[in-house]
This record gives C-alpha cells, structure tokens and sequence, in this order.
C-alpha cells in the first residue's frame, strides 16, 4: 500500500522525506517491525515509542509515524502527527482495507457480563447459520477457528488483522468486548460499528482510570460514538444505564428484570442445571443460572432480535446454549457438594454470583466462599470484597489471585481490613490456593456449595511477574478424588 493512501483521513502536521512510497505493514511493537513497515512511536503509559525509532528502522521500518520528529535517517519517510495513539486505529483500519465496512459488528461494554453476552451472541448465530467472528477476554474465534487473546481488546494492529482474517473467511457478524481501555486508548478508532450494548457498571480498573466518574465517561464514550445507523441496547436496571445512551446517535432500546422495558424477562424456576425463564411474553428453558445470567441472555436476545432475527428462532437458539468457560460452571463432586467456578472478581460480581447461588439453594446448604484480589490493581475494592463474600457466605477463605508483583500476604492484610470483628469469626486465610481449594472441599457437607471465585476460564497465577499453571477446575476435580 502507498503512504500517502496509509494516511489519508487522518491529520498530518509534517512529512519528512518520500510520502510516495509503498509500505508493507503499521506496527506499534518495534519487536515485531518487517521490512517495509510503518512504525508507529505511541507514548504509552509504560513506555514511549519515541525510543524505540531506531530499533524499528534497523528491523526494516521504512516509514515512521511520530509525535517528535527525531534525527533523520536518509531514505526514512517521518510523519509527524498531534496524537500517535488517537490515530492508529484509523491507520490500521486502512492498511486493511476498512474490514468492519464489510462486517456486521457489535460491541459489549460494561463492568461485568461481557465475555458471557459476546461468545453466546456468536455461539448463537453460528448455530442459526452463520459464519461469525469472536473477540473476547477468553479466546478469539475466526469463525471456527480458535486465536489466543492477551487483553480483552487487542491493541489496532492485532485487532485489524483479525477483522480482516474474519472477512477472508466469510465472517459475516463478530461480537466483540470493547474494555473501558481500549476506548480511551482509541484501540477501537476506525472501527464501524452497527449495535452497542451496555451491561452494568461498578466499581473496577480505578488503578488506571483513577475515579469512577472517569470510568464511566470511558463507557460512555462508546455510546456517544455510535452512528445514527447502529442500535444501543442498555440495562436499565442499572443507574447509570440510561446516562450511558442519553447522547448517542444510535436507536436506544433496553432491557431489564426489574421494570418495563423493550426486553424483560423474569425467572420462573431456578435450580444448578438451568433455569425457566419468560421472555417478552414467550418461555424458554436456559442452561445457565442467576439474575445476572437473565440480564445477560436478555441482551443477547435482544441484539439478536435488533439484528433482524425471528424471536421464537433466537428462543429456540437460546435453549441449546451452555455457560461460558470459567463462567458460574457447576462441578458436582461424587459426595453431594457443589463447586462452582466463576470470574467474579469485582464486589458486584461476588455479589451476583453468591446471590445466584442462594437463588437455588434456599437456605438448604452452606456456602463456602474462596477468593482473593489481584496484585498491582486497584487496593480499593480489596475491603470491599471481602465485606461481599462475607455477607453472603457461611465461611470464607481468603487467598491468592494473581499477586503479580505485590506480597500475597500484604493483598489479603488490605482484605481483611474491611472486616469487623464479628465478620473475621467466619475468616480464615490461607496464601496457598490450591490448598485453600483443598481445605474448602475438606469442609463442604452434602448439599453445601463452594465458590470459587476471580480466575474462572484462566489457567494461571502470575507471581512475582512469572506465569505458573493453575486451574481452578483442575485443582477441585482434583479434590474429588481424595
């Protein structure tokens, strides 16, 4: 592709050297840079491009895009532009091609229930016929084919390249998580979407977005992006629900369990292997459990019904549809208990998720609750999950998630702060996780239930920076054996 078509659309503040020249690729990752490339130098907020120019062009580089023009090298093209960062995602979109003009792209934002809403939505038009794509927190999928993800939006290059694998192999919708990140870091500039949908919001990534109020704004920015084209889907059963639409472009339509709404829903029995529900009128048996899992299949059904299918074959659908990995999945273990595996790693995630399972329960058994919080991320909700598992738990165990770079032990000190003394009695903390699994087994009667909660579909535990494999399913599969 030549430069100049490269950078047409966007603002250039200077070019240095030859802009009639033909380049093979747009890279922000100088490790990755081929010949012919462009690299773009995006201050981050851990590193900054600019110093990592002469790396690129001594891996091939033949262009660079840049907010401070450096030393020139002979026969290097350079572009100078206001915002590197703001306009990559438009310059990857153009080296391929705009994909997402040739797509029927939907995105889900929101605090909680996003991996859940994007990979039944593409598990269902699959099922209806479809060639579909995926793009979520889990795995990425091309159709039928599974690509590993690193970060719940990946970053414009990546994310391009796998529209444009999705048009190649006939994708015809892809369903996509849009994290609070990728809209302030314009990780989705470019992209042409035709429906949004908002799930929820709480407290959560305040170590980088600073305030809630930011955080809101990050989600709200989706919304006010939409084209007047797209539809918005929101939850008005949460407060903030209505504030995420009230600028868009986009037709506002909502769903809720609680109050009138476009999409209602209410759940007529309940129990661990699914639930009866009525939609919109209409009764459908689901496999999955909860209210928050109701919300969920409302926003599915309801981004299916706006994307022009029969509601009775999106109910039908729907039935033949299984929970998502690492999300509420139920292990029975041969001497009556159950273990349930969830993500939950949020106060209000912790707080759905053992809502659900009294939900079934009915006071019938125990609940044991094992959690921790995860290292160099916000210490704030730390107290507050605590306070959530307890609260809803008859016993909880506190330990490891994730500790990265902090002192498993100093994460469960911020933990258990957030505790009384009368809320302590049902405490115990144990650093090691898979003997807090173990000993949450060792304690569970018949009829009781386990939570296990904040890694769900992940297989490792990052500590000190390095990944070690561990699988929560593995470790309570395990268990049921001793």
């Amino acid at each position: 592709m030549n430069l100049r078509d490269l950078l047409k659309g966007l603002v250039v503040l200077d070019v240095k050297g030859n802009a009639d020249v033909d380049v093979t690729g747009v890279n922000i990752d100088s490790r990755k840079v081929t010949a012919g490339n462009v690299f773009v130098a995006v201050k981050g907020t851990a590193t900054d491009g600019h110093q990592y120019i002469g790396k690129a062009i001594a891996l091939g580089a033949r262009a660079i895009v840049c907010e401070d023009m450096p030393e020139c090298v002979e026969g290097i093209t350079y572009v100078r532009v206001e915002n590197s960062e703001q306009i990559v995602g438009q310059l990857s979109t153009n080296f391929y091609g705009d994909p997402t003009r040739k797509l029927k792209l939907v995105g889900v934002t929101g605090t909680n229930g996003k991996t859940t809403i994007a990979t039944v939505l593409y598990n269902l038009f699959r099922a209806m016929g479809h060639k579909a794509g995926l793009l979520s927190t889990v795995v990425n999928y091309v159709d039928g084919e599974a690509v590993p993800t690193e970060h719940t939006t990946p970053d414009p290059v990546t994310l391009n390249a796998l529209l444009d694998r999705m048009v190649a192999a006939g994708c015809e919708y892809v369903f996509m998580e849009v994290s609070s990140h990728s809209i302030v870091q314009n990780r989705i500039g470019g992209l042409r979407f035709v429906g949004g949908l908002f799930t929820n919001i709480t407290r959560d990534h305040l170590d980088y977005h600073k305030t809630f109020e930011n955080y809101i704004k990050a989600k709200k920015q989706f919304f006010d992006l939409l084209p007047s084209t797209a539809f918005a889907i929101t939850n008005i059963d949460d407060k903030n629900g209505l504030v995420m639409v009230q600028n868009t472009k986009a037709t506002v339509k909502t769903y809720s369990v609680q109050s009138p709404a476009d999409f209602k829903a209410k759940i007529i029995e309940c129990h661990f292997e699914g639930m009866y529900l009525e939609i919109n009128g209409r009764e459908v048996g689901v496999q999955f459990i909860g209210k928050f899992n109701v919300s969920n299949l409302l926003a599915v059904y309801g981004a299916a019904v706006m994307l022009g299918k029969d509601p009775q074959q999106v109910l039908v659908a729907l039935s033949t549809m299984k929970p998502v990995n690492g999300r509420f999945e139920a292990l029975r273990s041969p001497k009556g208990f159950t273990a349930i595996v969830d993500y939950a790693h949020t106060p209000d995630a912790l707080e759905n998720v053992l809502g659900a399972i009294h939900g079934v329960l009915q006071g019938r058994g125990q609940v044991i609750t094992v959690c921790g919080a995860g290292g160099n991320r916000d210490k704030g909700k730390r107290p507050l999950m605590a306070r959530e598992a307890v609260k809803q738990s008859d016993k909880v165990i506190l330990t490891s998630d994730n500790p990265r770079f902090e002192e498993p032990e100093d994460i469960l000190n911020d933990m258990l702060a957030g505790l009384d003394e009368v809320q302590l009695q049902k405490v115990i903390t144990i650093v090691d996780r898979r003997q807090a699994i173990k000993t949450a087994c060792m304690m569970a009667q018949k009829g009781d239930v386990i939570l296990i909660a904040g890694k769900g579909h992940e297989d490792y535990q990052i500590i000190k920076g390095v990944k070690h494999h561990f699988d929560d399913k593995e470790e309570v599969r395990a268990c049921f054996t001793i």
